[in-house]
């Protein structure tokens, strides 16, 4: 019995420590959405919800994009796409993608950013699932036509103002 008693307390002072530095450390901005939007419902398209944090991410990648009318927006992850064959993953497939915007609407990028990340994993496995990974991928055809269903989706989640879709690294690591 004294065997179980001393690792059941550290067990709960391990849970209690846990979870009293998650709630001491939780962004403050996360508490703030959430009072305001306790259901997590996306806001409409034509609402700008700003984040903080997430506005530090944008790189825009040079001052071209004010000329241009474009400002480019880098994903915040990478995207991690696995090959399957015969049942089994053989490679898995590494990008980091960064979506061309209208100057102003980085905004809109991040907030849209799950939804976009879903669509975009859809046409990432989809594009797996043809063999697309396979053999020579990174073919001027192929890129183009990855690129091309990237931005089709990219434009459905958020709207018109996707320019495009630029793949930035793209690696393929045989498993």
């Amino acid at each position: 019995m004294k065997k179980l008693l001393l690792p059941l307390i550290l067990l709960l002072f391990g849970l209690g420590g846990g979870v009293g530095a998650g709630i001491f450390l939780a962004p403050p901005h996360v508490e703030e959405a959430l009072a305001a939007n306790p259901c997590g419902e996306m806001p409409a398209p034509t609402e700008v919800m700003v984040d903080e944090h997430a506005e530090g991410e944008a790189e825009p990648l040079a001052e071209a994009g004010d000329a241009t009318g474009y400002e480019y927006v880098k994903m915040s992850n990478q995207f991690v796409v696995p090959v399957v064959e015969d049942g089994a993953v053989s490679a898995m497939v590494v990008l980091t993608i960064s979506v061309e915007v209208t100057v102003g609407t980085q905004a809109v990028v991040f907030t849209y950013e799950p939804k976009m990340r879903d669509v975009f994993l859809q046409v990432l496995f989809d594009h797996a699932n043809a063999g697309g990974f396979e053999g020579m991928f990174t073919s001027s055809e192929t890129m183009r036509t990855l690129r091309r269903a990237l931005k089709l989706a990219a434009q459905e989640a958020v709207g018109e103002q996707v320019h495009d879709v630029l793949i930035t690294d793209i690696v393929r690591q045989d498993v």
